[in-house]
Formats: C-alpha cells, sequence, structure tokens
C-alpha cells in the first residue's frame, strides 16, 4: 500500500481532490491510502508516508516542507495549479506514484 499525504494551508482546501485521487487509485487498481493535513503539522505525518504533495497555496513553504520530507526520505512535490484547480485526482495520483519511482 502507498501512502500519501496532501498538505494545504488548513488540511480542509484538500478534500474534494483527496476523494477524487481514490477515485482514481480504485479505478487504476492502485492499493493507496490518501490524506489530507495542514502543512503547518507535515513534521507529525511525513514518518509515515511513502510520498508527500504541497498543495499550490503553500508552495512557499517547499524549502522547508522538503527539509522536513529529506530526514524521512519522502519524496515531495507541489501539485501544479492547473491539476489542483480542476480536481484531478488521476493526475495527481499520477504525480504521487511518479515521485515514488
Amino acid at each position: 500500500m502507498v501512502k500519501i499525504g496532501l498538505f494545504c494551508a488548513a488540511g480542509f482546501s484538500t478534500g474534494m481532490l483527496v476523494n477524487n485521487m481514490k477515485i482514481a487509485a480504485k479505478e487504476a487498481g492502485v492499493d493507496a491510502e490518501i490524506e489530507a493535513f495542514s502543512q503547518a503539522k507535515m513534521a507529525d505525518h511525513v514518518p509515515q508516508l511513502d510520498v508527500a504533495l504541497l498543495g499550490p497555496q503553500v508552495a512557499y513553504t517547499l524549502e522547508k516542507s522538503k527539509a522536513i520530507c529529506d530526514l524521512h526520505h519522502v519524496p515531495i512535490a507541489v501539485i501544479p495549479m492547473a491539476d489542483y484547480g480542476m480536481f484531478d485526482g488521476k493526475k495527481v495520483l499520477q504525480l504521487a506514484l511518479d515521485l515514488m519511482k
């Protein structure tokens, strides 16, 4: 099972995207646990994850977030604004899976 964490300003705005990613994972036969969290709580959640994604609204925290992720060997990227805005669960899931390769 792959564990994916999406981090945003408060942990709420990514809810719809998380749901769409879960649907995309099920359709693709990918066993995934996908959750949204506040970026402020990243250090609490990263140790349990395989990959971390930042919402575009917190892209400014990438350097700090990457330092946290690097401590636990967890890849991280910022979700492209277009994919985030369209709640494109398939594309964002693929981004997460590609980061793990």
